[in-house]
């Protein structure tokens, strides 16, 4: 049994991994210049999801909510999507689109969102908004299917649907980064610039990392355009980062305008990066540069320092969104660590057929197991009832009680982490993401060994 991939056994969930699919679409909807989403449910559904988002980035996002109450539940909400895409159109004149994202109450009391929009654009947006081009688009993500994972997957499809536009060729290609921080994305657009190719970045989230201003009036947004979007379709092929959360919308261009898609792998590390770069190169024709070389070469020697002696046959849990986890495992794996336990917090039906999973379950010399659908009670029982033993825990704050209670040290990755400052400012992909990943590994380690006054030579020093 190497490695064994099951679903969770236990019915119920005791501390999630993941929220629900309204989260996703809304943080893909945030990273749309001039885009105010409305999320068709009750307040709570906006409140706690732009809550995690503060958190994360400490920092405001615009989402609005129809605000749903008792009666709607009886009589049907969808004047309330007509209310509040008025009431959102007059108070931000510069808005160009609207996402209305559904929730489970939506969907099963079966507003007709998609003939409001249809309505709407007959209607108001001609009577009231005749001088505006605002674009409303609907985003079906009933919160009692998926994730936030499948809702981003689901909500950057819907964008590319509604607002690909066939025109002339324009020589670049889009960039899929999937649920990525900041760090990531300015990483990425640095490898793209040394090799001199254009992008279209879905989604340019550079500022949400907003700055402040001495007028205070910048605000935190995203920065692809609605002509980016448009221009998806006319690229010379996309690349899709993380295959959970991009693909419908990479294979959407791929059927609809011959856009041809490459799915992955997700950069981190330097065998994944090394295979993205490659990507590019065939892609355009663009060959490597020897900056990347060089940048290649400065990680490589910064993990190497670290490597065999200090990470060594380090057991390892990860847990986070799909695409995350893995390319995390992958990693680990190629710095001769041992990721013994991948808690994938959601049932999609696909992880059997990841080409990525059966790597592990072909390769992998140790007893590994990959859990879908999984909580974090399931590293928490692990550790606590089933004898696991592990020397490093990889995972976003919310399993932060759980390395607490179990003594076990964790490195913050993914989302949300809001009890570490700027890890968002900081990449996982690339080459620089490869360095950051395996000296707070090593200095998280370090630090244990402090706290548990453990001696030097534990870490192999002297």
């Amino acid at each position: 049994m190497p490695c064994e991939l099951k679903e969770r056994q236990r019915g119920g969930l005791i501390n999630p991994i993941f929220t629900c699919q309204p989260a996703g679409a809304q943080y893909a909807s945030i990273g749309i210049k001039d885009c105010i989403a409305i999320v068709h449910g009750g307040q709570g559904c906006v409140m706690f999801v732009r809550l995690l988002f503060a958190q994360h980035f400490k920092d405001n996002f615009d989402i609005a909510s129809s605000s749903l109450h008792e009666d709607c539940a009886v009589l049907g909400a969808v004047n309330r999507v007509e209310e509040a895409v008025d009431v959102l159109l007059m108070r931000y004149p510069h808005i160009r689109v609207v996402p209305i994202i559904t929730t489970c109450s939506t969907e099963i009391i079966g507003d007709d969102v998609d003939g409001v929009i249809l309505k709407l654009n007959n209607g108001l947006l001609k009577e009231k908004y005749a001088d505006r081009d605002v674009k409303l688009i609907c985003v079906h993500s009933p919160s009692f299917r998926g994730s936030m994972v499948s809702g981003y997957d689901v909500a950057v499809e819907s964008f590319v649907k509604a607002l690909a536009k066939k025109g002339e060729p324009n020589g670049k290609i889009n960039l899929m980064t999937g649920w990525v921080n900041p760090g990531d994305v300015k990483e990425l657009k640095h490898l793209l610039s040394v090799m001199d190719v254009e992008a279209n970045v879905l989604f340019e989230i550079e500022n949400f990392d907003s700055p402040l201003m001495p007028k205070g009036d910048c605000v935190s947004h995203g920065d692809t355009t609605v002509e980016d979007l448009e221009d998806t379709a006319n690229a010379v092929g996309t690349i899709a980062l993380n295959r959970y959360e991009v693909t419908k919308a990479a294979r959407y261009l791929e059927d609809k305008f011959k856009v041809p898609a490459v799915i992955g792998p997700t950069p981190i590390g330097i065998r994944n990066t090394d295979a993205f770069l490659d990507n590019v190169r065939q892609m355009t024709g663009k060959p490597i540069p020897e900056q990347l070389v060089r940048e290649r070469g400065i990680a490589i020697d910064a993990i190497t320092d670290l490597t065999h002696m200090f990470f060594a046959d380090k057991k390892v849990a990860i847990y986070g969104n799909p695409d995350l986890v893995i390319g995390l495992a992958q990693f680990c794996i190629d710095m001769e660590m041992q990721p013994v336990l991948l808690l994938l917090g959601d049932d999609n039906a696909f992880y059997g057929n990841d080409p990525r999973i059966k790597e592990l379950q072909e390769n992998v010399d140790f007893d590994m197991e990959v859990v879908t659908n999984a909580d974090l009670w399931e590293l928490e029982d692990r550790i606590k009832n089933k004898g696991l033993e592990l020397d490093l825990i990889l995972g976003h704050s919310k399993g932060r009680f759980t390395s607490i209670d179990c003594g076990v040290p964790m490195l913050r990755v993914g989302f949300p982490v809001y009890d570490r400052a700027g890890y968002y400012r900081h990449p996982v992909m690339g080459y620089a993401g490869a360095t950051w990943l395996a000296e707070e590994m090593a200095n998280v380690l370090f630090t244990d060994m402090e706290y548990k006054k453990n001696k030097e030579w534990i870490l192999n020093v002297w």
